[in-house]
């Protein structure tokens, strides 16, 4: 988490996508027919000439905001509604912003926009039935088409109308998102270091929001997080120290209250040098708060709190300069009073953990069967091979470098096939009914993507290798349909 990007969007093409984008696939998701629309599922609506989806333009939530097509990466800006609104018209409704498809004017090349839903006839649709499954989008206002102008097959490119003449460039096939029962990935399109819990019935998540808010989602299900609105749980503005840049949360149930803890640094244009750690309590057992801060957690640089419980005893995990960028264990009296020095118990030796540049980071807990591991983040989370390696806890001093053995090779890493690059900064969650593990974590879509806020919260199932390590297996691509977690309430 040491720099950010200008890219803000994804720009792959999935691996698993229907085969009008131009490759051989599996698992291709239900196609909608004009007469057969889920008016409670999400879509994403791909064009038959260019393979691109179509797409709220720089991600913006404002009324006006243009139209255009990219490649499909099933973000919330990416994925619609169907609103019934009558005589076999639709609204189509944006996930992202709550807004609906609107063209403001009947003329010929008008830009489709988003604008607040008013029930204009400007804003409704009817679905013209074409070859293959195809359909058109025929406005109610004007009777003219959604259409690509000048079939470019470009990204950002502007959709308009124009007469409908049943070209390609206007034809569009409807992707259902998340059938029944199914979860893709993403399960948030910005969301870089993410942290899930389920408990009482919900998941929760929270990401870096690099601002000074610190924000969390709730759904019933693993997918309903994707559209799920993020709610603001605490505002750093005013503080001293740890104001602004929130980094890398996470929220631990601890003697029956949360504790939340982030890395923020100072109101200053060369702010990574001030970020520390911090924690916050709840006033009771809600993971989204009321949250009151409760304290700073050293005064030195460090970044990516994680808390380790072992033989009764709590210890802060974080990441630290030791020489190089390295993992950090701090032992605690209580969830947010340090009680002795902290110890180096990992530096990035091995030649995976030094590709771009040599970093240890993440520290993340993984309990089983009365053993104790760290799954931690390797390599520099701004090049395409940040990934995933292992410590085993073969001793009994979890402050004892001796005592942690580190795996010679990483546990989860870049696939080039799947259109993943850099999956890192993991956590882990149960299935709703206890029999699974998942983790959950963050990645791009392109080698050159970067360490920003375009990285990706993507979640899958893993198991267990027979010498009791994880097998978290290869990263899934964007789009591929999952099982959803065991237990999760049906409908």
């Amino acid at each position: 988490m040491t720099s950010i990007t200008s890219r803000w969007r994804t720009t792959t093409v999935l691996a698993a996508t229907v085969t009008l984008l131009g490759g051989i696939t599996s698992a291709v998701p239900t196609v909608a027919g004009a007469a057969v629309v889920d008016t409670s599922a999400s879509y994403a609506l791909v064009n038959r000439n260019s393979g691109k989806a179509l797409d709220v333009y720089e991600l913006s939530t404002a009324d006006g905001a243009r139209i255009s097509q990219y490649a499909r990466n099933d973000g919330a800006w990416q994925r619609w509604q169907f609103v019934d609104s009558g005589g076999g018209y639709y609204r189509v409704r944006s996930r992202h912003s709550g807004k609906v498809l609107d063209f403001p004017s009947t003329a010929d090349r008008a830009g489709l926009v988003q604008t607040t839903d008013a029930g204009r006839t400007g804003q409704q649709f009817r679905l013209a039935d074409s070859p293959d499954g195809h359909v058109r989008l025929i406005s109610r206002a004007s009777g003219k088409a959604v259409d690509v102008l000048d079939f470019s097959a470009a990204n950002g490119a502007q959709v308009i109308q124009w007469p409908d003449t049943g070209g390609t460039n206007q034809q569009w096939q409807l992707v259902k998102i998340g059938a029944p029962g199914n979860v893709t990935n993403p399960i948030k399109g910005s969301g870089p270091d993410p942290w899930l819990r389920f408990h009482n019935g919900y998941y929760y998540l929270a990401t870096t929001t690099w601002n000074s808010t610190i924000t969390m989602r709730r759904s019933r299900t693993l997918a309903g997080l994707s559209s799920a609105a993020d709610t603001v749980v605490f505002t750093l503005s005013g503080r001293p120290s740890g104001c602004c840049n929130m980094w890398a949360p996470e929220f631990h149930l601890l003697g029956g209250r949360w504790y939340l803890y982030y890395v923020a640094g100072q109101n200053v244009p060369d702010y990574n040098p001030t970020q520390r750690l911090h924690v916050l309590e709840s006033a009771g057992t809600d993971p989204m708060g009321p949250y009151t801060f409760k304290a700073d957690l050293g005064s030195t640089w460090e970044l990516d709190p994680s808390i380790l419980e072992h033989n009764g005893k709590l210890y802060l995990m974080g990441s630290a300069m030791d020489g190089t960028q390295s993992l950090t264990i701090t032992p605690l009296s209580n969830p947010y009073t340090i009680s002795g020095a902290r110890r180096t118990i990992s530096q990035p030796t091995l030649a995976w953990e030094r590709q771009t540049a040599p970093v240890n980071e993440g520290a993340e807990p993984l309990y089983r069967n009365g053993r104790t591991m760290i799954v931690y983040s390797a390599s520099a989370c701004w090049g395409p091979d940040y990934k995933l390696g292992l410590l085993t806890l073969t001793g009994s001093d979890p402050l004892n470098r001796a005592h942690w053995t580190k795996s010679p090779n990483p546990v989860f890493q870049r696939n080039d096939d799947h259109g993943v690059f850099g999956p890192g900064h993991n956590g882990f969650f149960k299935s709703p009914d206890g029999t699974e593990d998942w983790i959950v974590y963050h990645g791009n879509t392109s080698a050159s993507a970067g360490c920003g806020m375009e990285r990706s919260t993507r979640a899958q199932k893993f198991t267990w290798n027979a010498d009791g390590t994880p097998n978290f297996g290869a990263p899934v691509p964007l789009g591929a349909q999952l099982p959803a977690p065991s237990g999760e309430p049906a409908g």
